[in-house]
């Protein structure tokens, strides 16, 4: 490792280095498309969030209605 001696630089770190750029060198090279699989990722995440807010929104109507009934029965519910 000539150049991380030349550069006082420990050949462990230029290694990291080099792992790290060529993990991620095609964002360097093609930003294009690597913004477009960022889109298409956050988008799906978005989703998801949509669908995930849906269901607890449903889930808390159901308990509020189970809690209700339970209440009209005559019963209690004591995590309300």
């Amino acid at each position: 490792m000539q150049i991380a001696s030349k550069h006082n630089i420990l050949p462990q770190n230029l290694q990291n280095w080099k792992k790290t750029f060529l993990a991620n060198a095609e964002i360097a090279m093609e930003p294009s498309k690597a913004v477009k699989e960022y889109k298409e990722e956050l988008i799906k995440s978005q989703k998801q969030n949509e669908r995930l807010t849906t269901l607890v929104g449903k889930v808390t109507v159901e308990k509020e209605w189970l809690a209700k009934k339970l209440k009209s029965l005559g019963l209690s519910n004591a995590n309300s």
